[in-house]
């Protein structure tokens, strides 16, 4: 008898994991399928038309060629050939890199801070990170590391910024949402006047177009060598948080859930913070802060598959990517010839978003009240 009451509480449990299961390798398949679709429409748009299965032939004769095979170049021009592979597929994986590392960073920022406004954006970490590049950039700092001396200024600054917001929101022994608001607009207000003070000061008379157009988030001129550093660093960053799943579900419940869990939440959130700004830090070197992606993703994210990190991470990487490689397709013809910084569409999207938010959030409060 207990051996039949045991197995008739435990099965619908075991159905409903599986159930979850295939709903996520649903989503998962279909959104790497969107994603691949994605990536080809994306090349293949712009002033210069061309075919997909073209952009397809042209990557894998590039391919073939670097690894030493002797192949016949197709029907296509070499302008084809080098706007594919120099100019627009380097590009593109560097918008789904970035979306996905913002859309991670959002997933893992609101969940360790218990806010669903948090964003590496709003919170000031993207304009310490600005700081910190700009400062390499302007004055040779770290110049004796290369060309890491670039990602390593931005995460020191997103760092620093990180850890200042966090001193100033944690009150009373606990994180206070409204403080770490206020807090993280502070921060981000007097790093961005640094910034801006650092390029109107500067010797360099280039400096202040050239910081402009990064300071608003551009992907334009991504070279193949860019790619590396960002790709190894979502992979390792994806794994970390998805082997912290279960800390980031008890962090997103409360600090006694999580201590009745036996998460040790200021050592999970030491390392979190630590991973958050070295991922801002090194996108932010790259391409300059693109604002609310790690805001309206997640939320996103959360209504197509609810609020378990173990489905929410890899569908926001996911989601993160192809909605980032859109909004880069949009910043290149909605207005050609010329083209606009892809952090201005993500502003324009995400204003509108975080109201919203904030409705929705007052709606909810007045009906608990």
């Amino acid at each position: 008898a207990p051996r039949t009451r045991e197995r008739t509480m435990t099965t619908p449990t075991a159905l409903a994991f599986a159930r979850q299961r295939r709903q996520l390798a649903l989503w998962l398949a279909a959104l790497l399928a969107l994603l691949l679709v994605s990536l080809t429409l994306a090349i293949t748009l712009g002033p210069v038309r061309i075919a997909p299965q073209q952009a397809w032939l042209i990557t894998a004769h590039e391919i073939g060629t670097r690894l030493g095979m002797d192949l016949q170049p197709g029907d296509w021009s070499t302008a084809q050939s080098q706007i594919v592979w120099r100019v627009r597929l380097p590009r593109v994986l560097l918008a789904a890199l970035v979306g996905a590392g913002l859309a991670l960073v959002g997933v893992a920022m609101q969940a360790m801070v218990r806010n669903p406004l948090a964003d590496p954006y709003l919170l000031g970490v993207s304009s310490g990170a600005s700081v910190g590049a700009v400062s390499v950039i302007a004055f040779g700092v770290l110049a004796f590391a290369g060309e890491l001396a670039l990602p390593l200024g931005a995460f020191g600054g997103a760092l620093a910024a990180c850890v200042s917001v966090y001193c100033l929101a944690y009150a009373n022994g606990r994180l206070q949402a409204t403080r770490l608001i206020l807090g993280g607009v502070a921060v981000a207000y007097c790093l961005g006047g640094v910034t801006s003070l650092i390029v109107l000061t500067a010797d360099q008379r280039e400096l202040a177009n050239s910081v402009l157009t990064w300071t608003l988030g551009s992907l334009a001129g991504t070279r193949w060598d860019e790619l590396g550093l960002p790709a190894v660093l979502l992979v390792l960053g994806a794994a970390l948080l998805l082997t912290q799943a279960r800390a980031l579900n008890a962090l997103l419940s409360g600090e006694e859930s999580a201590a009745t869990l036996g998460v040790d939440t200021t050592r999970t959130r030491r390392w979190l913070f630590v991973l958050v700004s070295l991922v801002t830090g090194v996108l932010v070197a790259l391409t300059g802060p693109i604002g609310f992606v790690g805001l309206i993703v997640p939320h996103v994210t959360r209504m197509l598959v609810g609020a378990e990190h173990r489905r929410v991470l890899p569908v926001a990487a996911l989601v993160g990517a192809i909605f980032l490689v859109w909004v880069d397709v949009f910043s290149r013809i909605a207005f050609a010839p010329a083209e606009v910084p892809v952090g201005v569409i993500t502003s324009l999207l995400g204003g509108p978003f975080f109201a919203w938010m904030l409705c929705r959030r007052n709606a909810r409060e007045r009906l608990v009240a």
